[in-house]
């Protein structure tokens, strides 16, 4: 389902209101859009509800999730969790109701003075759900010349990030010059640096669509209503008139829809006022400043003229501070106003051009898993898996407060291998909580219970009972065990073994899965813009050819399993036939190999690192390549090859990695590093979580 962000060029676009008319206009294009708003920037209602949510459910019977509270987005950002905030931005995404929709709108973040750091979330945003961008302009009183320089400015943040563009829509357009000229010169002013940026929609500037009613100024101005009351709901403000000089002087501005502001003392007021509704003129209401009445005498005298239908309010304020409070009025559109709303949307609907965007949806987005998304699927994923995974290390304070998170957070139910003495003095000292439900296992308990399994698994190694349970007080071997007899799910270990340590008892007692010769291992690279895959880095030092294409091969299913589209790059020196050597043959050699044995999957080499992954590079260095600057799986051709650029990109670029991820085993077990953050190994139970689940549909079928 295609995705369109709307983000706002300025703080006072009139973003909903483009939004929601833009969800109305391909409903009418009989389309079938869903909506959803990540940030809420105006007041909740009474049930806690946002406004644009509201107005969704109300005008097109969706059911948006609520958006997070700008508090809440502002604690985040305060406290450094940029990527906490979008995750969650992402999982509130995947709530929406989108099952029986075909596109999705969401309104972008609207920055201010006082919160310029919220523009480039809309970036994040877009890529983490992969959405194209609409640029809302406000066009009032703007040259076209300007505003097309606005929109290239604005275009740069996201071009930058490799977002893709789906036009901008104009916004309170006042120009005297044609609308059909007038979008003519912004689009020539954009022809040079951006003309892939269509225009979307020309909306005028209609203030009449925007008038609030006499119960929005009695609510802003907490004033007493005097007459009226039955009309307050319908009588719209198109105009505030303060009644600075004489009514004979002034008598011209009252016109239908003003709204009159005098001190109750101004007879002269009130006598003109009820003059004009007389004659047919139907003001919008009186407000009376300064706490100050009417005469008596006055008052029955115009009452039959103004018959209760004129509503007249009373205010403390007086005259200047009422004209000033109403200036600065909220203009957003109450809850409770959805006449107006439905007014605007209509009326935005009218003047987009829907074909144009059917367009854009036409054309295939580029597949891509932004980290956010990758991340709130990973742990989504290991919640329905439900499944028990053991931690040997079961002492250490970063696995301690790991399984403590994946126990409460309900992302597996985590068995730690230690005393429970220890765990707790650890807890203790470290301020983690342990959930009553954590399964603290003292290994010395459950020992023997292992010796007659694993002398059978190894009988014809000559494994006598002695030599096992030696083995066994090894909490690695142990844990192993448990999976082997399937008491567990899957393993977790290495934050103090090293990758020997954890690999070499699983090879011993789990062996390798049906069909894999050997096994190897992958590293998700969570880039800024997307997901990347790279094996192996963690377990063949000098793969041969054959090897190498089996590597690739299970580096492009696990990318798959993960909702990584595989587009793998066989890594060398050398691009195509460009250079020559050993290594380069040994390549291109499994390139040849993989692709005959998998002729389903993208698999091309050899490929230089930026030939694979910069589009411009990969057009001019393989321009027949189908791999070539869109790769997400990097096959490395050796350990030092792949360890030394997955730990480059990882530190010189700030990049989160998780793994690595070991492939090729009967049941999972995988290896971290022992830097490990406590971060790394939450995502890697969660990863062991969804293997386990892989691995046994595998051996269904």
């Amino acid at each position: 389902m295609p995705n369109f962000l709307l983000v706002p060029i300025g703080t006072k676009t009139g973003l909903t209101s483009i939004s929601l008319g833009l969800v109305r206009a391909l409903q009418q294009s009989g389309r079938k859009p869903a909506y959803f708003k990540p940030v809420a920037h105006t007041p909740l209602n009474e049930q806690g509800v946002e406004a644009a949510t509201h107005f969704a459910a109300e005008l097109f019977l969706l059911n948006p999730p609520q958006p997070l509270p700008l508090s809440t987005v502002e604690s985040m950002i305060a406290a450094g969790n940029d990527d906490d905030l979008i995750e969650l931005m992402v999982a509130n995404y995947n709530r929406a109701d989108a099952a029986d929709h075909d596109v999705m709108i969401i309104e972008g973040v609207v920055p201010d003075s006082e919160r310029s750091y919220l523009a480039d979330k809309n970036a994040q945003i877009a890529n983490a759900i992969n959405a194209r961008v609409v640029l809302v302009v406000d066009a009032h009183n703007a040259p076209a010349g300007q505003v097309a320089e606005q929109i290239h400015l604005a275009w740069q943040t996201y071009a930058a990030s490799q977002t893709e563009a789906a036009g901008f829509i104009l916004n309170k357009y006042n120009s005297p010059q044609a609308k059909q000229d007038y979008v003519a010169e912004v689009l020539a002013g954009l022809a040079q640096s951006s003309p892939q940026l269509v225009c979307l929609g020309v909306v005028p500037f209609a203030p009449e669509k925007s008038a609030q009613r006499l119960l929005d100024v009695a609510r802003h101005l907490n004033a007493e209503v005097l007459r009226g009351a039955d009309y307050l709901a319908t009588s719209r403000v198109r105009e505030i008139v303060v009644a600075g000089r004489s009514a004979t002087h002034m008598s011209d501005r009252f016109t239908a829809g003003a709204l009159i502001i005098a001190p109750g003392d101004r007879e002269d007021v009130m006598m003109a006022a009820a003059l004009k509704t007389l004659s047919g003129v139907p003001l919008a209401g009186m407000v009376l400043t300064c706490n100050s009445l009417p005469s008596e005498g006055l008052q029955s005298i115009v009452a039959p003229a103004l018959k209760d239908k004129i509503p007249v309010l009373l205010t403390e304020q007086d005259t200047y501070q009422t004209a000033y409070s109403l200036s600065s009025q909220s203009p957003h559109v109450p809850h409770d106003d959805t006449e107006r709303m439905e007014s605007m949307v209509d009326f935005v609907a009218e003047n987009l051009d829907t074909d144009a965007l059917c367009r854009n949806m036409a054309q295939p987005a580029r597949l891509r898993l932004s980290p956010p998304a990758f991340r709130y699927r990973m742990m989504e994923q290991a919640r329905a898996a439900a499944k028990r995974i053991v931690l040997p290390e079961g002492n250490e304070p970063r696995t301690i407060e790991a399984a403590a998170i994946c126990q409460s957070k309900g992302i597996a139910h985590c068995i730690l291998l230690a005393k429970p003495t220890e765990v707790f003095e650890v807890a203790k000292t470290r301020g983690i909580e342990i959930p009553p439900t954590l399964e603290i296992v003292d290994p010395d308990t459950i020992r023997r219970r292992y010796i007659d399994p694993m002398v059978a698994l190894r009988k014809h190694k000559g494994l006598t009972p002695g030599l096992a349970e030696k083995q066994l007080e090894d909490t690695v071997v142990l844990g192993t065990m448990m999976l082997a007899t399937g008491e567990v799910d899957g393993l977790v270990s290495g934050a103090v073994h090293t990758t020997a340590n954890t690999i070499r008892p699983a090879l011993q007692l789990i062996k390798t899965a049906p069909g894999a010769s050997l096994v190897s291992s992958i590293f998700f690279m969570l880039m800024p813009e997307q997901v990347l895959v790279y094996g192996d880095c963690a377990v063949n030092p000098e793969p041969t050819a054959e090897e190498l294409a089996d590597i690739a091969i299970q580096s492009a299913d696990s990318a798959q399993a993960f909702g990584i589209e595989p587009k793998v790059a066989m890594i060398s020196y050398s691009t195509g036939a460009s250079g020559s050597g050993a290594e380069v043959q040994k390549v291109k050699t499994a390139t040849d190999l993989a692709r005959a044995k998998r002729p389903d999957l993208l698999i091309d080499g050899p490929l230089q690192y930026d030939a694979a992954s910069v589009p411009s590079v990969g057009r001019q260095k393989a321009p027949d390549s189908p791999v070539a600057g869109q790769a997400t799986v990097f096959v490395f051709p050796d350990l030092n090859t792949g360890n030394t650029t997955y730990k480059a990109v990882q530190r010189s670029a700030n990049v989160l990695s998780v793994g690595p991820m070991l492939q090729g085993l009967n049941k999972p077990v995988n290896d971290l590093s022992r830097g490990a953050l406590v971060d790394d190994i939450v995502y890697t139970i969660a990863i062991t979580a969804i293997q386990a689940v892989q691995m046994a549909k595998k051996a269904v079928l």
